[in-house]
């Protein structure tokens, strides 16, 4: 049965054109002012746009804070799909580490947008969550499984009823824990890097990353990545 591929118009394709330039605009402002700073009108002054006309685009600034944590989160999925798909069943974690630096280091405002300070008065949609589901979904399933017969910890106990934040993955509480770790250090490194507190210490940050990298995945059992 032959598919048929939707054309888009000339008017689509104008309006999706404004509506990247308008998020061009957006991160250049967030990267200058920060989030909170962020102003439709100031982006529509930028086009030569009047503010109504803007609006046709965006509702608000929230609409276009949500657009641009879609991408960001999108991004960051690509990234570590790209990864895993490259390192089959060889690095695991390893790649996925890298692959978070990288992508963090490419854009600083784009990661400080979904893992920095909440911008006063902006709640995400429900709907943006499930991109980010796919980021731990992928973390999970690169973690190496505890064996049957481990103990489980209190803390991990902890995690077993309290789970929501792992999208359901079916992970014993043990590679929970091991997901969170990973999770939470290598954040800890990349967002005192990026926000500058590393800067005049006389130490290759780098390879802080990697040596906090190689704990991990010894703690994991999981083999060493590049680095």
């Amino acid at each position: 049965m032959a598919t048929t591929t939707r054309t888009t118009t000339p008017r689509e394709r104008y309006r999706a054109q404004i509506r990247a330039e308008i998020k061009q605009h957006a991160w250049q402002q967030i990267a200058t002012a920060g989030a909170s700073a962020l102003s439709l009108n100031a982006i529509a002054k930028q086009m030569g746009m009047s503010g109504p006309a803007l609006y046709r685009y965006y509702l608000n600034r929230d609409e276009l804070i949500t657009e641009l944590i879609r991408d960001a989160y999108r991004s960051l999925a690509d990234a570590f799909r790209a990864a895993s798909a490259a390192s089959g069943s060889g690095t695991g974690l390893g790649a996925l580490a890298h692959a978070l630096r990288h992508w963090a280091l490419a854009d600083p405002q784009r990661y400080f947008l979904i893992y920095g300070t909440p911008v006063p008065g902006y709640h995400a949609p429900d709907d943006t969550t499930a991109i980010a589901d796919e980021i731990m979904t992928a973390l999970l399933d690169a973690c190496p499984a505890a064996p049957a017969d481990a103990s489980v910890s209190p803390f991990e106990a902890h995690l077993a009823e309290h789970r929501t934040w792992a999208a359901d993955h079916p992970a014993a509480p043990a590679t929970l824990r091991r997901a969170l770790a990973f999770w939470t250090r290598l954040h800890g490194v990349l967002s005192l890097e990026l926000a500058g507190h590393f800067t005049g210490m006389g130490f290759d940050v780098g390879r802080l990353f990697a040596a906090e990298l190689q704990d991990l995945l010894a703690a994991a059992g999981s083999p060493p990545g590049r680095g």
